[in-house]
């Protein structure tokens, strides 16, 4: 368990007792990392699909911003004195294959794929909000204020991320689509 108010050993680590819940969260937190590395690869697809220059735009500063959260999913394992490592993400990578499926089901250039691609993206959005937010709390929960921060600042920005998705499919893309 991480020790409430972020206690520290000597090497400025936290200090843990495992338990359950903590395997659990690590489990977690090897879940997105992985999920994470795999996304910041499957934007740079999306990005190359995307017809639209405003898509190619968010799905290029997500994947830069993306880059940024490994790094500091890299920092939380370091906090807790563990080595950064991922476990395949079963829901990222049904996740991403669908992406894929809907870039090869759409025609190239066609406002109908940004529909599908923005459609694919909120879907990623959404697991990683759940995952940040279950991730955050259970942090709190073993004592780690810290860490919890780090993964809300995280969270904050997948919410964003999903508030734009939104806006770039409601302010035009969508509209466009029904003149495909």
């Amino acid at each position: 368990m991480i020790m409430k108010n972020d206690k520290t050993n000597s090497n400025g680590k936290s200090e843990m007792k495992e338990s359950e819940l903590t395997d659990f969260f690590i489990d977690g937190l090897k879940d997105i990392y992985w999920a994470e590395k795999h996304l910041a690869k499957a934007l740079k697809k999306m990005e190359k699909a995307a017809t639209s220059d405003k898509l190619k735009e968010a799905f290029s500063s997500h994947q830069i911003e993306t880059e940024e959260q490994i790094s500091r999913i890299e920092e939380v394992f370091n906090l807790m004195d563990r080595t950064a490592r991922g476990k395949k993400c079963a829901a990222m990578a049904g996740l991403i294959e669908e992406a894929e499926e809907l870039i090869e089901e759409t025609e190239k250039g066609s406002m109908v794929r940004d529909v599908a691609l923005i459609a694919a993206a909120q879907k990623i959005e959404h697991y990683e909000i759940a995952t940040y937010g279950t991730l955050a709390t259970l942090a709190s929960v073993l004592g780690s204020e810290k860490i919890k921060n780090i993964l809300g600042e995280i969270l904050e920005e997948e919410k964003a991320a999903d508030i734009k998705l939104t806006e770039l499919a409601t302010s035009n893309v969508n509209e466009a689509a029904m003149q495909d």
